[in-house]
């Protein structure tokens, strides 16, 4: 996939992970969307580092997608647990 590709990826990976972990978030849809970008990365990187599932070259792979979320879920939750109640 072309970097474009994962830009799209991430953008919809955000999405899908703010909709499965719903709450307020400190950097609204702008950091929402940065981190389901660096997610899918991450996500990528670590399914095919560590899991031994290196990520397909097309985007309608599943694995590719379910690394895309888990990555952007990930850094929601660290990013919510590190700068959540920096609002208050």
């Amino acid at each position: 996939m072309s970097i474009i590709s994962w830009i799209i990826l991430g953008l919809l990976a955000g999405a899908i992970a703010k909709f499965l972990l719903p709450g307020r978030d400190p950097g609204g849809f702008i950091g929402t969307t940065l981190i389901g970008v660096t997610g899918a990365f991450l996500g990528g990187w670590i399914s095919a580092r560590w899991l031994d599932h290196p990520v397909s070259k097309h985007f309608y792979d599943g694995a590719t997608w379910a690394a895309a979320i888990g990555g952007s879920l990930v850094l929601l939750i660290l990013y919510r647990v590190l700068f959540g109640d920096s609002r208050r």
